[in-house]
């Protein structure tokens, strides 16, 4: 991909037909360098954010050594630019998937939430004694605004039974949840981890690794989260409490987090109605979370020698190309009030989750790709964040 200092030179040149996806690697890197120095533990990469494979080259070039892989599409991308270990976290594997990840991928890291899926993992490795087993137990997701629970999870109640049969197959023992996706409250993770505490007690089982999942926020405009040292300062202080502190491992798996802001997608714009712009991305494109999640995304005019439109005060919706009412993206999205048709806007935070979700609906769903060396639109990753350069990667519970 050719780089670009910004959108606007690149639009200086080019009159792109489709969207582009631009792509701030040093974000990326910046991202990742803070996880890896200020995590009490192991970082791993949700790959399910972002699967690119400048996005997966630059995250492990950044020091992410372990990735979070679903499916064994996901192995195969991140094989391709990494020697990782990979982590299949997915609590619901078919058979074949879990004998050609152990036997082909490598993978020794399975999540279960089941006696059954734990039979299934423990036949289709054969009953193979190098194995980190991590139980997947339900939490509440309160204080995400993307709840994930319901779907997977074991409860209180068959927690302690899993635990016990799984301790006694497993080289190496977890326990794994997920707080759901944007937590914007650091407590999420102090009180899913003083549960996790209450059932290695009750349960009576040790536990070598602790997982706490994803969930770590980016910055929107309609959701501006405290600082990620926030987080981390609860992390430390809930884990601290636990009774096996000395003897285990704590892991993390950011995604949206890690990529969000390192990718903006610009786009056209091909008419205007009153109050609504009609763009040439949308809900099934790269801003699927603004039609469906309620999202809103930081926008800016980047037309060039149209920088000086007046305030930006106008309160806009947009609609996507398809021919489908449902490619309504409500905002609002606040821009000056002359922008029209011809103009080029640079959508930023659209790298988690953007181009994962982006499909092929009435022939739209394609992008030009390039690299931005300036910086994005937001961050969590500024001045917001401490920097008092300790470096925490050795830290244990």
């Amino acid at each position: 991909m050719k780089a670009y200092p910004t959108a606007a030179e690149y639009l200086r040149h080019h009159r792109p037909e489709r969207p582009v996806l631009a792509l701030r690697p040093h974000a990326l890197a910046r991202a990742a360098d803070w996880f890896v120095a200020n995590f009490p533990g192991r970082v791993l990469y949700a790959t399910k954010a972002n699967d690119a494979p400048p996005v997966l080259a630059a995250l492990a070039e950044a020091g992410i050594r372990a990735f979070d892989v679903a499916s064994l599409p996901e192995m195969e991308r991140v094989r391709q630019v990494a020697d990782a270990e990979l982590y299949y976290m997915n609590p619901i594997k078919s058979r074949s998937a879990i004998a050609r990840a152990y036997g082909d991928f490598g993978v020794r890291c399975f999540a279960f939430d089941s006696h059954d899926e734990l039979e299934k993992i423990l036949a289709e490795t054969n009953g193979a004694d190098d194995l980190t087993l991590f139980l997947r137990i339900a939490c509440p997701n309160t204080h995400s605004l993307i709840p994930l629970e319901g779907k997977y999870g074991a409860s209180a109640e068959e927690a302690p039974a899993l635990l016990l049969r799984a301790r006694q197959r497993a080289t190496r023992l977890g326990i794994t949840f997920h707080v759901g996706s944007q937590a914007v409250v650091p407590a999420a993770f102090g009180e899913a981890l003083t549960q996790v505490g209450q059932l290695i007690v009750s349960s009576g089982v040790l536990v070598d690794a602790v997982d706490i999942g994803g969930g770590f926020p980016a910055r929107y405009p309609h959701s501006e989260p405290p600082g990620l040292d926030c987080y981390m300062e609860e992390i430390v202080r809930a884990a601290d409490a636990l009774a096996v502190k000395h003897s285990c491992e704590l892991l993390c798996e950011p995604g949206r987090a890690l990529v969000a802001d390192a990718e903006a997608v610009i786009v056209r714009v091909d008419a205007r109605r009153g109050n609504a712009l009609y763009i040439n991305d949308g809900a099934f494109g790269a801003l699927f979370d603004a039609a469906f999640s309620g999202f809103r995304f930081p926008v800016r005019c980047v037309t060039p020698g149209r920088e000086d439109l007046g305030p930006a005060d106008r309160r806009s919706r947009f609609y996507g190309p398809p021919a489908d009412i449902a490619d309504y993206l409500p905002g609002p999205f606040v821009l000056p009030e002359r922008i029209g048709e011809g103009d080029y806007l640079e959508i930023g935070q659209v790298g988690a989750y953007g181009r994962v979700l982006a499909n092929r609906f009435n022939g739209f769903g394609a992008f030009d790709e390039i690299v931005l060396r300036d910086e994005p639109m937001l961050s969590m990753f500024g001045e917001r964040q401490r920097d008092d350069g300790e470096d925490a990667r050795s830290i244990r519970l």
